[in-house]
């Protein structure tokens, strides 16, 4: 057993409960890790019995069903559905079998769409979420109040959401169909780059601005809150403090990847929110702030897609 106890990481196959699992900090702890075959979280009864045979001494809840614009857009009442009942299902569950520490991930979707300057925690449910992933937005806020609730109703549970920026790294998905900005720039010039591709199109006219912290860096925030879920504030926010325009990221990635053709704008197209920057001053407060650059990240994604993914 790790010398901290039992961890039920959910999502543990995916990008950031595989980030989870390989940094140095998971070594503290004895993780269980089932995948969605062997435990379907979407069925209560299911996690209700693991819970019961496992007893965890801490859950950080990671699962969810997850993708960019493309899959919210086109599946919307499954994103609402399947991530409410996972939600429920691991947080309510983990309460009632007597779990006394989680972590819940959030997501800065849940935020509200127009706002100028940075997106602090007491804004939560103070305006329209953004309509392209509404859905996922709303199952997400439900399980943020839920861990608000069970606190307001048992002072000893230490149930706690941290709200990360968007994410990237290895493990991500690059399937165009279900990836976000990040890793979908990177398959886009990749395969430019392969084909000897002049051109390629960016959704938008590149000037929208978005905040991503690398996933690994993300796991470290995470194991140092499980070392001591005491000192962490019942929701914070995880970021880099800073943003960057889609333009940027392109010209991150084409540097990284070496590609030297150019970009082309297709305004018609879908971009979400114009800007969605998290306040770090929790964050801050609390100690915390990560190490890796943008490039640096990049290119160790980069590196990853070429192993796992490229053709």
């Amino acid at each position: 057993m790790g010398q901290r106890g039992t961890l039920w990481l959910t999502g543990a196959s995916g990008m950031v409960g595989r980030n989870i699992r390989a940094h140095p900090l998971a070594a503290d702890w004895s993780i269980l890790a089932p995948t969605s075959a062997e435990l379907d979280l979407t069925d209560a009864a299911a996690v209700a019995a693991f819970l019961a045979r496992t007893r965890p001494d801490l859950v950080i809840h990671a699962a969810g069903r997850v993708g960019g614009i493309h899959a919210n857009m086109a599946h919307p009442v499954a994103f609402l559905s399947d991530n409410i009942a996972i939600g429920r299902n691991v947080i309510e569950g983990a309460w009632k079998a007597g779990v006394r520490n989680l972590i819940n991930l959030g997501s800065t979707c849940i935020y509200p769409r127009d706002v100028e300057g940075a997106l602090s925690e007491d804004m939560i449910l103070t305006g329209p979420l953004e309509p392209t992933n509404e859905g996922y937005a709303i199952a997400k806020i439900m399980a943020l109040r839920l861990c608000d609730y069970i606190r307001r109703e048992d002072p000893g549970a230490a149930f706690k959401t941290v709200i990360p920026c968007n994410l990237y790294g290895p493990w991500d998905k690059f399937d165009p169909a279900q990836s976000h900005l990040v890793p979908a720039i990177l398959h886009k010039v990749h395969e430019a780059k392969r084909t000897g591709a002049a051109e390629v199109e960016i959704w938008g006219d590149g000037t929208a601005r978005r905040e991503f912290l690398f996933a690994g860096d993300l796991a470290g925030a995470v194991l140092r809150a499980a070392a001591d879920i005491g000192a962490l504030p019942g929701t914070m926010n995880l970021g880099v403090g800073t943003d960057h325009s889609v333009n940027d990221y392109y010209d991150t990635v084409a540097h990284v990847i070496g590609w030297q053709g150019r970009f082309v704008y297709d305004t018609t197209r879908p971009v979400g929110m114009r800007r969605k920057l998290a306040s770090v001053a929790l964050q801050t407060a609390w100690g915390w702030a990560p190490t890796t650059t943008l490039e640096a990240g990049i290119a160790l994604t980069y590196a990853h897609y070429l192993e796992r993914h490229a053709a």
